[in-house]
């Protein structure tokens, strides 16, 4: 077993994951719920970045309907997300061969 090339093969995976940290933190995933007449923004630390409310919601008597159209629009924000994240670091990690395993 070479363990040096081992290491070395772990310490590029760690740059490569860090990296894509980086990238995913720095993405944007987009939200949406209704005929996209509600649309949250979210970057890839989960944090949001901008709504977006169509005019015709903004009324007194569609108060609680657009809070829930929020609610699932940045629902959907996050699982976008989140899905990108497991896709793209499943992908960094896939090809990992540790000798003896």
């Amino acid at each position: 077993m070479d363990f040096s090339k081992l290491m070395e093969q772990a310490q590029k995976m760690q740059k490569d994951l860090s990296e894509m940290e980086e990238e995913l933190s720095e993405t944007i995933y987009i939200g949406k719920c209704g005929n996209n007449e509600v649309i949250v923004r979210i970057n890839g630390r989960y944090e949001m970045q901008e709504i977006e409310i169509a005019d015709e919601l903004m009324t007194l008597e569609n108060k609680e309907m657009l809070q829930d159209m929020i609610l699932i629009a940045q629902n959907n924000a996050v699982e976008n997300a989140s899905n990108d994240r497991e896709s793209r670091l499943g992908a960094a990690t896939a090809g990992i061969q540790i000798p003896g395993l």
